[in-house]
């Protein structure tokens, strides 16, 4: 099979699809690869690299989209890359398309096959290949937090942890999925009263005896977010319902009562945020002010840190990439549900009911696509 690898191309996105290693293991199993030239050079991953270990180094993503058989990206295709896209080529990355008709669209008239990293399942029914961008993410909330606190970014001028005598930052974290696990775990590091938001007791229970006493669990309803929202410093959204648009579960009228200068990361806001005034941010603008309320909502996070974000995305795509290669797309999904799970679009039908739902399309199952 022949892989193509084109440079990411959405504002301060400097991840690569692929790592030379993992470049070197497709070719091991006989397999071609393509890599836009340039591709990994902000983080560090030169064109030699690439080359020794024999990958084909293209000028642009032209070349790539018309000869790859399949294309392994990162981040979800932008209009002109889809524009691009072949009927019956394979699109192996992240494609969040509950919020973005456009996208869904676009996909479906291509013919493409897409399959979504977010996805894909594993056996204890986890997201292996988000779960490492969630880490990343979960992390960088806090620390894009606590640097929107700041006075100069609009916040109240609070630091996490306080000093002697005076009061740390509250922090609530609405979801205790792996995104609200790692930012409980870079809050509570920090020093900061943190408390987590779920309406899993079994989850609840877990981060307890995890964290212990340092750490607050609140069963999540309506009246327990509001509560906890309005006398937070900061809150993170990290909600997740797999596939699907997230639940909005900071209202506006939440917001209008949150203490000015206080700060909201929506790290749900790729699919849709879970905040009614939540709107996809980019790295070059990270934040916007709503009724005194600072919103970091940027929609790639993990790219601002894209070496460690490559490598960690990369420990977890290459053994699906190696199965999709070795076996073809149909054949792989048909002997590994996981994978079947991330199948997205198929030949210009719709194969996930989660984007159906939030979009009032027909869908098909995977199942069904792949006996087509």
């Amino acid at each position: 099979m022949l892989i193509g690898v084109p440079k990411e191309i959405k504002v301060h996105e400097y991840r690569i699809g692929m790592t030379p290693s993992a470049v070197r293991e497709l070719i091991v199993h006989g397999h071609k690869v393509m890599v836009q030239k340039g591709g990994g050079a902000a983080i560090g991953l030169t064109d030699e690299m690439y080359r020794g270990v024999g990958a084909e180094i293209v000028d642009g993503p032209a070349e790539i989209f018309a000869r790859a058989d399949m294309i392994v990206k990162v981040k979800e295709p932008q209009p002109s890359e889809t524009a691009m896209l072949r009927e019956g080529q394979v699109l192996f990355t992240y494609l969040h398309l509950a919020p973005d008709e456009e996208q869904t669209e676009a996909l479906l008239k291509s013919g493409c096959i897409a399959i979504a990293y977010e996805t894909v399942t594993d056996i204890r029914g986890g997201l292996p290949l988000l779960a490492p961008m969630s880490e990343v993410a979960g992390r960088m909330s806090i620390q894009a937090g606590a640097h929107c606190l700041e006075v100069t970014q609009g916040g109240r001028g609070m630091l996490l942890g306080g000093v002697p005598g005076v009061p740390a930052a509250k922090v609530v974290i609405i979801g205790g999925g792996v995104v609200g696990a790692n930012a409980a775990r870079m809050a509570m590091g920090l020093e900061a009263h943190v408390t987590v938001i779920d309406k899993s007791l079994p989850r609840l229970a877990e981060l307890d005896q995890q964290f212990g006493a340092k750490l607050n669990t609140i069963y999540s309803t309506y009246d327990a977010i509001e509560e906890h929202v309005l006398a937070a410093d900061l809150v993170v959204g990290a909600v997740l319902v797999p596939g699907a648009e997230a639940p909005k579960l900071i209202t506006r009228d939440m917001v209008r009562q949150m203490k000015p200068g206080s700060v909201i990361v929506d790290v749900a806001i790729d699919q849709g945020g879970c905040a009614e005034t939540a709107h996809a941010t980019t790295h070059a603008e990270p934040t916007y002010v709503v009724d005194g309320v600072v919103h970091y909502c940027v929609a790639n996070m993990p790219g601002g840190v894209a070496r460690t974000s490559t490598f960690a995305l990369n420990n977890a795509t290459l053994p699906f990439t190696v199965q999709l290669a070795d076996k073809g797309y149909a054949r792989a999904m048909k002997e590994n549900a996981h994978l079947k799970a991330g199948l997205n679009v198929h030949r210009g039908k719709l194969t996930y009911a989660a984007v159906g739902e939030a979009q009032n399309l027909p869908t098909i199952t995977a199942d069904q696509a792949l006996a087509g």
